[in-house]
């Protein structure tokens, strides 16, 4: 009997864990700006922007709209997503993902190359088709299917609609302007949805920054006139109370209604560090939505969020802890992995050293313009440590190979050992700020393995080494607020990206035998 009671009791309390109240934002963390969503069935896809980053596009799968697992990204390839002249905060903008009688279309914009294109599949975690060029040109472009028709918008300097082929790209009507928004400045990321007889058209206002806002205009006819809603904005932190709310520059949305019939929203945010700083980045953020009949949209309540959302979820899904550890023994890297613009692949290498990644050193320093070697993942959270184990291979003099905590080529910190004369190596910390590049400290030791760590927080990067993974030894430290989005400028978040440089040509490597990011 006792054994029924506490099975009983076991099954009531995973019960009550599934259907769990609240969940806590950002939903996607770090460096995952200008979120768009579809659903099928009750699965749920989300894409974000991806600037200069390769591969393009990352694209996610949730179930319960809170937990979002990285099931790949849709520009994969070179003939797909073409950032030889990017620079920083280049390339990918704002991408829309939407479903429609068996295909996934994603529409984005190459700022770098020739604009707004399409990309579709069958299969969203497999391969993308090569781009559908598309007339109608800025950016943030969105896809609206209706009666065998679909509609493009864009914002070239209002929101602009037009009907294209979307297998072909070829526009078949004028592009025309439908709305300019409610007087901010900067009206971009249109989508449309039809509610109740009615299309409601959602736009961001105010300029991706502190000013940031969302709006919405409905009309009865798909190209207007549309008619603003008297209660805009429905999202923002602009206004006296959100001021001191820790998420900011609330913006740039999309709207899904779940296969229970609630209403949420997907949009952008950063986290404040530092004062008025960010540093990771614009990330996806997640709200319920009020949508009654006939009525207007209202964003949780007052159009506000917060870190620690108290409502009512989906049945969230049992997580399985991740690791944060990557261990170089597998034959690709993992989906959070990305190149600074299309990588030279000769220089990436995980199986010249089994158990090691091997970046051959390129002549293209950090501060450069062009591809260097090159590869990291985002820094997600505000309080982490990143650290790495690391030999120089077969260097030339001045050969170099680290960790660097990068915003853009001008600004970032670098932690790497530079080879020396003989069998001496040199454990360097610089820091990279603009016109100004500053060696803290060099420490000079004999050749082998080294240990490298970052430590982040609220207000400085802490640098460190070691010989053994155990007794660490301070370099220094940095604040934090001149690699910010403040200060550097650019659209991106901080990554921590594995390097190596020389200044001559040279057949030297470094290799990496392991990356850890806790937090």
């Amino acid at each position: 009997m006792k054994q029924l009671f506490f099975s009983f009791a076991f099954l009531v309390l995973i019960s009550i864990s599934s259907l769990a109240q609240g969940y806590k934002n950002p939903v996607i963390p770090g460096f995952h700006p200008d979120p768009s969503v579809c659903r099928v069935g009750e699965d749920y896809y989300l894409v974000t922007s991806s600037f200069e980053y390769f591969p393009g596009v990352p694209i996610f799968h949730s179930n319960d709209l809170v937990h979002w697992k990285q099931i790949g990204h849709c520009l994969t390839r070179d003939s797909q997503l073409n950032l030889k002249n990017s620079g920083p905060s280049g390339g990918i903008y704002a991408p829309t993902i939407r479903y429609h009688e068996g295909i996934f279309y994603m529409i984005t914009t190459n700022v770098s190359d020739k604009g707004n294109f399409l990309v579709y599949t069958e299969n969203p975690a497999g391969e993308w088709s090569d781009p559908v060029w598309l007339k109608q040109g800025s950016i943030d472009p969105s896809l609206y299917f209706e009666d065998g028709k679909c509609y493009m918008v864009s914002n070239p300097d209002a929101i602009y609609l037009c009907e294209i082929n979307p297998k072909t790209g070829e526009q078949l009507t004028e592009s025309k302007p439908i709305w300019n928004g409610t007087g901010g400045r900067y009206v971009e990321a249109p989508h449309i949805y039809k509610k109740d007889g009615w299309y409601y058209l959602l736009v961001a206002e105010g300029g991706t920054e502190y000013g940031h806002k969302v709006t919405i205009a409905r009309s009865r006819k798909i190209d207007g006139p549309y008619q603003s809603n008297p209660a805009n904005p429905i999202l923002t932190h602009i206004n006296e109370n959100a001021q001191n709310n820790p998420i900011q520059g609330v913006g740039h949305a999309d709207i899904i209604q779940a296969h229970d019939g609630s209403w949420w929203t997907v949009f952008l945010g950063f986290r404040p560090q530092s004062g008025s700083h960010h540093l990771l980045g614009r990330e996806t953020f997640l709200a319920p939505v009020r949508w009654d009949k006939n009525a207007w949209p209202v964003v949780n309540g007052d159009g506000t969020v917060s870190l620690n959302m108290d409502c009512k979820t989906l049945p969230l899904e049992p997580q399985k802890a991740s690791s944060t550890r990557t261990n170089f023994n597998t034959s690709a890297l993992g989906f959070e992995w990305n190149y600074l613009y299309n990588p030279i692949v000769t220089n990436y290498s995980l199986n010249e050293r089994p158990g090691y990644l091997r970046l051959k050193a390129s002549t293209v320093q950090l501060n450069h313009p062009g591809t260097p070697t090159f590869v990291g993942r985002r820094q997600q959270h505000i309080e982490c440590t990143a650290t790495t184990a690391i030999e120089l291979n077969e260097s030339s003099l001045h050969d170099e190979g680290g960790i660097t905590v990068y915003m853009n080529n001008q600004h970032h910190y670098d932690l790497f050992i530079r080879q020396g004369e003989k069998d001496k190596q040199i454990i360097t910390l610089r820091y990279c700020l603009g016109s100004m590049q500053h060696i803290e400290k060099e420490v000079e030791l004999p050749t082998g393995k080294f240990y490298l760590q970052v430590q982040a927080n609220n207000n400085y990067y802490s640098f460190y080494y070691s010989t053994d993974n155990k007794n660490y030894q301070k370099l220094g430290q940095m604040d934090v607020r001149y690699l910010s989005s403040e200060t550097a400028g650019g659209f991106t978040g901080i990554y921590f990206a594995l390097y190596a440089a020389s200044q001559n040509p040279s057949r030297g490597s470094a290799d990496f035998e392991w990356f850890a990011y806790s937090y």
